[in-house]
Formats: C-alpha cells, sequence, structure tokens
C-alpha cells in the first residue's frame, strides 16, 4: 500500500469517527475502510484497558497491578473482537445483511476508537483527580463507551443496510450467537483437555511399568 494510499485510509477512517453515517456507508460501498487501521485500533485498546487496569491511580483503581497479564488481556480482547464478529456475520447471512466479513470487521474495529482514546486520557486523569473527584474519571470512560456503542449501532445498521430497529434485533441475536460460541469453545477445550489426559495417562503408566 503506497503512502497516498495509506493517508486516505486514515483521513477516511477519522471521518467515519466523526461521521459515522456517511464513513460506514463509504466502506460498505466504496472499499474505503482498512483491515489494518481496525486491527490496530483493536490492538491499542488492548493496550490501553490493560494499562489502565495497571497505571490508574489507586483513588478509582483497587486492582494490584501485579495480578494483570497484559499478554494475556490483550489476547482476550482479541479473542473477544473476533468472536463478537463472526457471531454478527453469522446471524446477519440469516437476515439479508449485505455486509461482508470484511466490513463488519471494519465497523466493529473503528467503533472502539473512542474507548481507546478515553481509557487512555482516563488513565492520565486519575492522577489529577482527589479522593471525591472520582464522578470525572467515570464520566469520562462512559462518554467513550456510550460513543463506541452509538458507532457499532450506526456501523451495523449502514454495512448491512438494516432499519434501526433490525439493528437492535441483530445485535441481541449477536451476542446470543456470541455465548453460543464461547460454550462450544469452552466444551472443545474441555474435550481437548480430556483426551490430552487419558493419553498422557496411558503414556505414563507404560513408561512406569517397562
Amino acid at each position: 500500500m503506497n503512502r497516498g494510499t495509506m493517508k486516505a485510509k486514515w483521513q477516511h477512517f477519522f471521518h467515519t469517527v466523526s461521521h459515522p453515517a456517511d464513513g460506514y456507508y463509504w466502506i460498505r460501498h466504496q472499499e474505503k475502510g482498512s483491515l489494518w487501521i481496525a486491527f490496530l485500533m483493536v490492538i491499542l485498546y488492548g493496550v490501553a484497558f490493560s494499562m489502565n487496569r495497571i497505571s490508574s491511580s489507586f483513588i478509582v483503581n483497587d486492582i494490584e497491578p501485579r495480578t494483570v497479564n497484559l499478554p494475556a488481556e490483550l489476547a482476550g480482547v482479541i479473542l473477544l473482537y473476533f468472536i463478537l464478529c463472526v457471531g454478527n456475520w453469522s446471524v446477519t447471512c440469516l437476515m439479508e445483511g449485505e455486509g461482508r466479513f470484511r466490513d463488519i470487521l471494519i465497523a466493529v474495529g473503528y467503533a472502539l476508537f473512542p474507548m481507546l482514546v478515553t481509557t487512555a486520557a482516563a488513565t492520565v486523569v486519575s492522577h489529577l483527580v482527589a479522593e471525591n473527584e472520582e464522578a470525572f474519571y467515570t464520566l469520562l470512560l462512559g462518554l467513550g463507551t456510550a460513543y463506541t456503542v452509538v458507532m457499532l449501532l450506526i456501523g451495523i445498521m449502514q454495512v448491512h443496510n438494516y432499519t434501526f430497529g433490525k439493528t437492535l434485533v441483530t445485535l441481541f441475536l449477536t451476542v446470543i450467537s456470541m455465548l453460543i460460541i464461547i460454550f462450544l469453545g469452552l466444551l472443545v477445550i474441555n474435550f481437548i483437555t480430556q483426551v490430552y489426559s487419558f493419553f498422557r495417562g496411558i503414556y505414563m503408566e507404560l513408561v512406569f511399568r517397562v
């Protein structure tokens, strides 16, 4: 990707953040979105989330920093991102959604930007507020979350060409599908663990007997 194309992708990204309806429309219809920027937003948010838990002031944070595993939490954020996208894609395929899996990845990734910015800002603000001023910290995180939800709603609505009501139904079913995916994933992991333990037990028995 040349410098001019990359610059145009970033310009459209910031345009989408400030004008979600227009920006998401062109992602679907003129290929103006960037998967790399979407993935970068997910990774940066994962880092910002963990750094908030590690570095926030004790006034707003009672988590022991040494218990925070940044790589594990980053992996969890990335995994949840893909589960959300797969869940939405599986639902919208059955509900005549026009968006492709690529469009969903971009829509969700872009929507994380407000939470990324406010989480990073809240980490800094936490060191500037007094003990009775935690509301400023909470308000900042709340605003970021609210705008992310708004962008997510508009993004899903635009890339799939849904009405607002159908978008809400789709997102509800997406949550249900995510729970099913997580449940099935845990079953598979449990099954693999049991099979591994079974064969390891046989191997250890043979080793000790020989």
